[in-house]
């Protein structure tokens, strides 16, 4: 069974990204990854938006792309605000991306993508939240 991160380790994760993918990205305010990105944005952080109904549009000031493999950009982390049975497939993607973490929403629990996340040398946080997790441990940026 995966086990997360420390606090520590977690406030030194929200600390030094620079660059995260928003799976299952939203241009609608009242969705909950809509405020994540936000907030995420607020702390300095640049938040690529991925959804393929969303390719090609701006989300937040960004432009959105269908898939990982379509960003322009290098990330260090891919948020999964999607169904936790597709995470596995955005793993795949992570890893193919470079991405270093894989981060999976409140909720979105799939022990298989975690350990194939954690197998590739992916650090995985699962079922949390990184803006819940930065107003608990306040990380120095």
């Amino acid at each position: 069974m995966h086990q997360n991160p420390s606090d520590d380790q977690i406030r030194d994760i929200l600390a030094s990204i620079q660059t995260v993918a928003m799976a299952g990205a939203s241009d609608k305010s009242n969705r909950p990854v809509y405020g994540v990105t936000e907030f995420l944005q607020r702390q300095g952080i640049r938040c690529i938006p991925v959804n393929p109904r969303l390719a090609g549009r701006q989300v937040l000031g960004e432009p959105a792309y269908a898939r990982l493999q379509d960003m322009p950009t290098p990330v260090d982390m891919v948020d999964c605000f999607i169904n936790a049975q597709r995470v596995e497939a955005i793993v795949d993607d992570a890893i193919q991306i470079g991405a270093r973490i894989v981060w999976l929403q409140l909720g979105v629990i799939n022990e298989a993508a975690a350990a194939k996340a954690t197998a590739a040398g992916l650090t995985v946080i699962m079922d949390r939240c990184p803006a819940i997790e930065w107003g608990r441990l306040q990380p120095a940026r």
